[in-house]
């Protein structure tokens, strides 16, 4: 961790609020407060004249506050904005870059338990425990055969994306004994591919013709927006499940959908949407082959106090001119 900058009063870091439905959590303010003088965005509002060339840094909690044009230009002496996750889809990078602020996410806090979550989601709707735990609490009598679900043991895991979340996923994958295939842009080295047993697919059609479960755990960009399609739940066995812990964009819920109803893909499990949350009459919530969580990917008290703590480092490296461990480039 960079020293906290000596003498004088501490830099401000703007953040949303403090405790609340988009605030930052109660447990990480005395960290925060070591180092930074915090700022919520109700004072900077109430007394923005004061307040602008204070600020130094932003740490985003969930994507607020947003950042826009308006707000950037009352930042004068903005040096950083630190993410609490990886994706960045929310922030206009360029922008941000045009007036000269450095960008960090917090990749290393949040690969663990984001991996934990894909494989609790490929399991719950292997098993069907949505479904079963249902049963159990309405006290409904049913057969056995009512809740066939599939084997994991033995199946095949397609991972779209083997970036430090994906790569996880085939650690936890290989002692589940699964087949593991995967699509990225640059194949990974050949000794890590064989320490978790996968294979790599050049093509991404021919992981979807082979996998049983396909876990996406790509970032959202103009090129993966809507990746999974219509096309491509075709090309997938009609027994095999989709599951999406990525970002909601990244499948086409329409096509989703439809796929779902008519028998195309046997099940879905997903983390991300679009918007989250969707709206109470949307069709995907009326589909029992469906498991939605509200994006607990990366919620733990361990990842959640990881992410603050490597946003603290982020934003003094950036402070003091040093190289910033988890600094994020426009593309």
């Amino acid at each position: 961790m960079v020293a906290m900058m000596g003498g004088g009063e501490l830099p401000g870091l703007l953040v949303n609020e403090i405790g609340g439905i988009h605030g930052i959590l109660h447990g990480h303010v005395a960290l925060l407060k070591k180092h930074f003088s915090l700022i919520t965005m109700k004072e900077f509002l109430e007394n923005r004249k004061h307040m602008s060339e204070k600020v130094q840094a932003i740490y985003l909690w969930w994507h607020k506050p947003s950042i826009d044009r308006e707000l950037l230009q009352s930042l004068p002496n903005l040096k950083v904005i630190a993410n609490s996750g990886v994706g960045m889809d929310h922030l206009d990078l360029k922008l941000v870059a045009s007036f000269g602020v450095k960008m960090a996410n917090a990749p290393r806090a949040v690969s663990s338990s984001t991996a934990d979550t894909g494989m609790a989601l490929l399991l719950a709707s292997a098993r069907r425990l949505v479904e079963g735990y249902h049963a159990a609490v309405s006290g409904m009598e049913y057969r056995e055969a009512d809740f066939l679900g599939v084997e994991v043991t033995g199946a095949t895991l397609g991972i779209i994306g083997m970036g430090s979340i994906g790569y996880k996923i085939a650690l936890r994958a290989k002692a589940f004994e699964m087949n593991i295939l995967y699509h990225n842009k640059t194949q990974r080295k050949e000794q890590e591919e064989q320490a978790v047993g996968a294979a790599y697919c050049e093509k991404l059609d021919s992981l979807l013709q082979r996998a049983d479960f396909v876990m996406v755990v790509v970032s959202l960009t103009p090129q993966t927006h809507k990746l999974i399609g219509k096309r491509e739940m075709e090309l997938m066995k009609p027994t095999a499940t989709l599951i999406n812990i990525s970002r909601g964009a990244v499948v086409d819920q329409e096509a989703l959908v439809t796929a779902l109803q008519s028998g195309v893909i046997r099940a879905a499990a997903l983390d991300v949407t679009y918007p989250e949350p969707l709206p109470r009459d949307h069709p995907l919530l009326k589909l029992k082959n469906v498991i939605i969580t509200p994006h607990l990917g990366i919620k733990t008290d361990k990842a959640t106090s990881m992410i603050t703590e490597e946003a603290v480092e982020n934003i003094l490296a950036a402070l003091h001119g040093l190289p910033i461990p988890s600094e994020v480039l426009p593309s």
